[in-house]
């Protein structure tokens, strides 16, 4: 009798995408977060209720949707990683995976008052999840896994996965409408309002240090150089692992149209689709062509320097971005993704553009302590 295959060395960018997805999962469904209580009734009576009397397809779509990615992801990861585990066992693992993540969930929602736990939404995404892995099999029958993996082996490092990862989360990150196009990460004011509501009616508020100015609108040269940085950083985060110079200018073009992609959708949600390209200023246009040629200067260096770059690059726009204020116009606009049926996708959005640019100097960071591999060029 053979042994069960053990597991690959391949290190598949599936595995954090997976995780990111599961988070997001999890905030989505327990979103805000507050007013627990106790009902006084097991927290799984839910799937004893009768069909919802209001439902719409919108509902019953996203339900199944949202679970897909998970499905597919996690399939992925066994397929990967378990190269000899078979495509019956992926997706068995994947929807079995997405069942539980599902039922955990809709468990929980029974402890929060402005969520109503349904065994509708669990069959729907334990569906989603069990389509989502069928189709990563489907992608392993049919050799789109393979060629994917071949194509990235000559694309990319081995070590590539946590900077693909990142790579593919951030034109997410910028759906959420930032107040500087491509400025996430602006987190200050924010942070600094956060921390004073949670130390209210405590002796420890008079510790909180107190801002000695006020934070004044970026001018336009510093607004240009900060969409300059915001739509450079990526495609340096895509040169450190990038296996040669001509790679590196095919993702610089990618990313940026990602990145415009990602802006004028957001665009559009939040004001209209007559508005989608407004945020587009003379502005902004300089400043990514003034990316475009820094980016193309830059080529030529080694992974180690554009990761020394990048983080100086992140620091830079970070303390740039976070000396100004959001504008009262810009929060007005938040309005559209606060209310309605984005206020789940707002939060999302928002924690990715919040948080994106911190990963991303923890990854560089990490990336830099390790032992420099011997770089490839054509």
């Amino acid at each position: 009798m053979n042994p069960p295959p053990g597991p690959s060395r391949h290190k598949t960018t599936a595995l954090p995408l997976a995780l990111a997805y599961t988070a997001l999962i999890v905030y989505a469904s327990l979103y805000p977060f507050s007013e627990w209580r106790d009902q006084g009734i097991v927290p799984w009576a839910y799937l004893a209720a009768p069909w919802p009397k209001y439902w719409t397809g919108f509902d019953l779509g996203v339900n199944v949707a949202g679970y897909m990615p998970l499905g597919f992801l996690i399939a992925l990861v066994v397929l990967r990683t378990w190269p000899g585990a078979g495509v019956l066992r992926a997706v068995a693992q994947a929807a079995a995976a997405g069942a539980a993540l599902a039922f955990g969930m809709e468990t929980l929602q029974s402890y929060l008052p402005s969520r109503i736990p349904s065994n509708v939404d669990l069959g729907l995404n334990s569906l989603g999840t069990l389509l989502g892995a069928a189709l990563a099999a489907a992608a392993e029958r049919l050799g789109v896994v393979a060629h994917w993996s071949r194509t990235r082996a000559s694309w990319f490092v081995d070590e590539a996965r946590g900077a693909l990862g990142l790579l593919a989360l951030w034109p997410v990150a910028l759906l959420f409408p930032p107040a500087v196009p491509f400025g996430l990460g602006q987190v200050f004011e924010r942070l600094e309002r956060a921390i004073a509501e949670w130390l209210a009616d405590t002796p420890f508020l008079d510790w909180l240090p107190v801002r000695q100015f006020e934070l004044e609108p970026l001018v336009p040269a510093v607004e240009l150089l900060c969409v300059m940085l915001g739509a450079l950083v990526p495609c340096l985060l895509a040169f450190t692992v990038a296996r040669s110079p001509g790679r590196r200018l095919s993702l610089l073009v990618l990313m940026l149209g990602l990145g415009l992609a990602a802006s004028a959708l957001s665009a559009a949600l939040s004001y209209g689709p007559e508005h989608a390209w407004a945020w587009f200023s003379l502005p902004v246009r300089v400043g990514m062509l003034a990316a475009v040629i820094v980016a193309v200067l830059l080529t030529p260096l080694s992974r180690r320097l554009c990761m020394a770059l990048l983080l100086l690059a992140l620091v830079l726009h970070l303390s740039l971005l976070n000396q100004a204020p959001e504008s009262a116009y810009f929060a007005q606009t938040l309005a559209t993704w606060e209310q309605g049926r984005f206020i789940r996708f707002h939060g999302l959005a928002q924690w990715l553009g919040w948080l994106w640019p911190f990963a991303t100097i923890a990854y560089a960071l990490a990336a830099l302590a390790r032992r420099p591999v011997r770089e490839v060029r054509s």
